[in-house]
């Protein structure tokens, strides 16, 4: 396959916070024919952090987005769509996280979270800073968080702060002051306030099972979308060996444990490599350039997020 000659950035993403509940909520209204309309068997278990996927595929996206025209050049039948609508189905599985968790919030929790989430997140955003100084987090996305301001911002700023430490945890353990606990603690803190203040606002949303179930099929929309993006990504950047770096797997651990209150189950296995998606008019990838590594069979994409996502699809 010929290099793709789309300049990619080597900078690895830094994770995003999600945006504020009523973005979220609009997104979920223009998901949700598409949430309600997936069949039981498209369902996937949850076992990972939905808010630090949903941080993680926002710092991804706008790379990905750059690389759309040469995968909608490259690959004729890749369903571009799925791309375009990322952030739509990402905001919408956040969305319905916070309204499954908002069942179990009550507003009498809301002032212990704040009296706790406050100083969480002053200390882990100065532990953030002294590190981007150093080089060794991304400035631009700390100082995005640095920006908010009231108790929707603390609440948001504690999950994209949670997924920043997670994500680069391994290049700085031992050099900073903050702790495994506390990362783990902001990215529990964080979705559990922004429930308790949508309770305080409008009330308890809908009931524990119907909440669980639009989760659910929210989350499968969301894997399935960025699955097959990873798909079109690795196909199209094969030669050059940077796919992981421009769409990670949301299911690999990257240091502390993710940050999951509300997910008990251990996350899965996840594959080395993500399969290609098909060729341009083919269901074969093209021959590799001499003395390259050959790239992976190509297959169709399946009629939905069946398989975890970031897991090799079997051929034929």
């Amino acid at each position: 396959m010929a290099k793709s000659s789309t300049p990619v950035t080597k900078k690895k993403p830094a994770p995003r916070k999600p945006a504020a509940p009523p973005q979220a909520a609009a997104a979920y209204d223009r998901a949700l024919p598409e949430i309600e309309a997936l069949s039981p068997e498209q369902l996937i278990a949850i076992k990972l952090d939905i808010p630090r996927a949903v941080s993680q595929v926002l710092g991804v996206l706008p790379g990905l987005l750059a690389l759309r025209p040469a995968i909608a050049e490259a690959l004729h039948k890749h369903d571009i769509a799925l791309l375009d609508r990322l952030e739509t189905y990402a905001l919408a599985a956040w969305y319905a996280h916070l309204l499954w968790l908002s069942t179990g919030a009550a507003e009498s929790a809301l002032k212990p979270l704040v009296a706790e989430a406050v100083p969480l997140r002053e200390n882990l955003l100065g532990d953030a800073e002294a590190l981007a100084r150093r080089g060794l987090l991304d400035a631009d996305a700390v100082a995005e968080i640095r920006a908010g301001q009231g108790h929707i911002d603390t609440a948001n700023d504690l999950v994209a702060l949670s997924a920043l430490f997670s994500g680069s945890w391994p290049e700085i353990s031992g050099k900073t002051a903050a702790t495994e606990e506390e990362v783990r603690r902001a990215g529990e803190i964080g979705p559990q306030l922004l429930a308790a203040l949508g309770v305080r606002e409008h009330g308890k949303g809908p009931g524990p099972t119907e909440a669980a179930d639009k989760r659910a099929r929210a989350f499968a929309l969301l894997a399935h979308a960025y699955d097959q993006t990873r798909r079109a990504v690795a196909y199209l950047r094969w030669n050059e060996g940077d796919a992981e770096t421009i769409a990670p797997s949301i299911y690999k651990s990257r240091g502390g444990r993710a940050t999951g209150a509300s997910d008990d189950g251990p996350e899965p296995d996840d594959a080395e490599e993500a399969a290609a998606p098909p060729g341009p008019d083919a269901g074969t990838a093209p021959a590799p350039a001499a003395g390259t590594a050959t790239p992976p069979t190509a297959v169709p994409p399946g009629p939905g997020p069946q398989a975890q996502p970031g897991a090799t699809p079997p051929a034929g």
